[in-house]
């Protein structure tokens, strides 16, 4: 009678020490969908500028119509340098300007278009934007991307089979001549052209020219194929954020939008969630919006709403009609720039001894977790769906933020969590949530303790962690 409880117990012990199932020297098996290298290089960039520029920002017009002089384009002082300066000054990674807005116009000087900066007095009509600012993005370490809306309410074919063809070639100018190219970012707005009719785009054509040209691109749309929209202009995503999505139900310009936010468990590809959202209340600069400029506290708010949410942030910065980043766009990028450093730039779990219920190997050890390398991880073995991960602080500290992050290669796999400080004798809750992904963000009280435990409640597969860490708010009144 006593030989199947201690049966048992040896069955619950391999497993605990990952002496069953899958050989624990190597690492889990992947669970679809998994991220290509290309999408995992883009997550991984976490914060990216958004450039709207273009006579809009001459007119005062959030959307062009198309039929807008080309001559009101003149900016007077343009400078991509310093566009990149203070991106990079600021921790962005790259940059996405808009190549072709809904009125057509280009910034670059397009065989294809007669509303061109070819047809505008900047540089004596001699002037290339996009060549401009790629270099400038070169020089300064960041990478360089395009928006280009397939709207145009100014060429004469839109509204025609014929026109995507000629937006096809429109891709392969700007996909061939300006480098290297991280994203192609495509709007799904679809209105009337300068013949009174919609365009029925050809996406297949679309997305197999950027794939053709620039096949290390991600491409953004409300679906996909690579990068989907979060669903708002906020900068905010759900508290569930999955990367995983099913592509075929949704299209660009999609009235499902309310959906895309929090993506499917199930889902059967891999679209991670991009928010996008302006310093200003408007996507081209207006002078009357000075006062209006987000607050660097503001900005440190969405980049937790969304970096902090499993999502890359896509920050719009539009330059003034100088062809300058405007002065309050610039101090409050910098004073983002300090409050960021100032509460992720200190990681309070350093130095932590960090031990784990269950182990797959010597790899896969829980040390992993604290190492500053997100490229090795903690993973529990095959059949451990529930496991937790403690770390010991050399002494007592105080944080008001606990950072988690998966390592997504191997795909997504947490879907809930529990976060415990130890107080006394006792361990009390302080965090909770659903989805970890690339990042999660959690804010906790303003906790003092040697001891946090993370307990992975529930997962698709044997959870994986790259990375715990622990840090305390700088701004006034936290922590």
């Amino acid at each position: 009678m006593t030989i199947r409880p201690i049966s048992c117990l040896v069955c619950a012990w391999m497993l605990a020490t990952g002496l069953s199932g899958r050989p624990t020297g190597g690492p889990p098996a992947p669970v679809q969908p998994v991220p290509t290298g290309a999408q995992v290089a883009w997550q991984r960039l976490e914060l990216n500028a958004f450039v709207h520029f273009g006579p809009n920002a001459f007119t005062g017009a959030e959307w062009g119509t198309g039929r807008e002089d080309p001559g009101v384009f003149n900016p007077s002082q343009l400078d991509a340098g310093q566009w990149a300066r203070v991106f990079k000054n600021a921790g962005f990674k790259g940059v996405v300007i808009t190549a072709k807005h809904h009125d057509g116009f280009c910034l670059w000087p397009s065989k294809l278009s007669t509303h061109t900066v070819a047809q505008s007095p900047w540089r004596g009509g001699r002037g290339d934007l996009l060549r401009e600012l790629s270099d400038a993005c070169r020089a300064a370490g960041l990478r360089f991307g395009v928006y280009l809306s397939p709207w145009d309410r100014h060429h004469p074919t839109y509204g025609t089979p014929q026109y995507n063809g000629v937006f096809a070639d429109m891709l392969e100018e700007v996909l061939s001549s300006y480098g290297p190219i991280f994203e192609v970012w495509f709007d799904g707005a679809n209105g009337e052209g300068p013949n009174g009719k919609r365009q029925i785009y050809d996406w297949n054509l679309f997305q197999s020219t950027v794939r053709r040209l620039q096949p290390s691109a991600v491409m953004f749309s409300d679906s996909g194929p690579d990068v989907r929209w979060v669903g708002n202009e906020r900068g905010e995503a759900p508290l569930t954020a999955w990367s995983l999505l099913d592509r075929s139900r949704y299209f660009p310009g999609t009235p499902l939008s309310h959906e895309l936010g929090e993506g499917s468990r199930f889902g059967r590809d891999w679209v991670p969630p991009e928010c996008d959202v302006s310093i200003r209340p408007g996507w081209f600069h207006r002078s009357s919006e000075d006062e209006r400029v987000k607050s660097s506290r503001r900005l440190l708010e969405i980049y937790e709403a969304s970096v902090g949410r499993n999502c890359t942030l896509l920050l719009n910065v539009p330059p003034d009609r100088r062809g300058r980043i405007a002065d309050p766009d610039i101090a409050a990028l910098e004073g983002f720039r300090q409050l960021l450093d100032a509460t992720y730039g200190l990681d309070l779990a350093s130095g932590a001894r960090v031990e784990a219920d269950a182990v797959r190997g010597a790899a896969f050890a829980p040390a992993n977790v604290v190492d500053q390398d997100v490229d090795t991880y903690w993973a529990a073995p095959d059949g451990v769906v529930r496991a937790s991960v403690t770390l010991t602080l050399p002494e007592a500290r105080r944080f008001d933020r606990v950072v988690l992050q998966e390592y997504i290669p191997l795909g997504q796999r947490v879907d809930g969590f529990l976060i415990e400080a130890k107080v006394g004798e006792s361990w009390e809750r302080i965090g909770f949530g659903t989805t970890i992904g690339h990042k999660r963000i959690v804010t906790v009280p303003p906790t003092t303790t040697r001891q946090v435990r993370i307990i992975l409640d529930e997962a698709r597969a044997c959870p994986t962690l790259a990375s715990i860490s622990l840090h305390r708010s700088q701004i006034r009144g936290a922590g």
